[in-house]
């Protein structure tokens, strides 16, 4: 829970993402045209919302599975220690696959989850992310597809959570500590 009083400033309006993800749809659709089925996994918890969104939007067929990683616990910041509390249920040697991530920060979570997925052996493997910080990239890495490129903010909402608070918002938002 956290400690601070905060407010949450609208970043991203609800629009402007569903607008988003309607485009990178076709894109990705124009990628995968032709798959007998694409995976698409997630990374719990962040993701669901973007994910949900986007595979309502993808006129493929689709499987939808999930990973869960942790990186940040109850902390604005990236432990850089990613830990995977739930891997996949499917099997994906041979198959296409697209991972789904919520924000690509320091990018160690994003590279690790890429290893392990890669491990599986899939056929042709992509990612997406909704949001990116390149000026806070520890590792070279980066995903297929972005949503929105942002400042070094703290931000909540779509799925986006701060000790597990603020996921319901429709709108991205960056928080702003009152006491600061």
């Amino acid at each position: 829970m956290p400690k601070r009083p905060y407010v949450i400033e609208e970043m991203i309006s609800a629009k402007t993402i569903a607008a988003r993800v309607e485009d990178l749809s076709r894109e990705i659709h124009d990628e995968f045209e032709g798959t007998d089925k694409l995976v698409v996994v997630g990374l719990l918890r962040g993701s669901f919302v973007f994910i949900a969104d986007l595979v309502r939007e993808l006129d493929l067929p689709v499987e939808v599975d999930f990973i869960e990683a942790s990186s940040y616990g109850n902390k604005t910041e990236s432990s850089r220690e990613v830990r995977i509390l739930k891997d996949l249920r499917g099997e994906i040697a041979g198959r296409d696959v697209l991972v789904v991530e919520d924000i690509v920060d320091t990018g160690h979570t994003l590279k690790h989850v890429i290893g392990l997925v890669n491990a599986k052996g899939p056929k042709r493997l992509k990612t997406i992310a909704l949001l990116d910080k390149p000026s806070r990239r520890e590792v070279d890495i980066s995903a297929d597809w972005i949503g929105f490129e942002i400042p070094d903010e703290f931000v909540v909402g779509y799925g986006i959570d701060f000790a597990q608070r603020n996921r319901n918002l429709s709108y991205i938002g960056k928080v702003r500590f009152t006491n600061e």
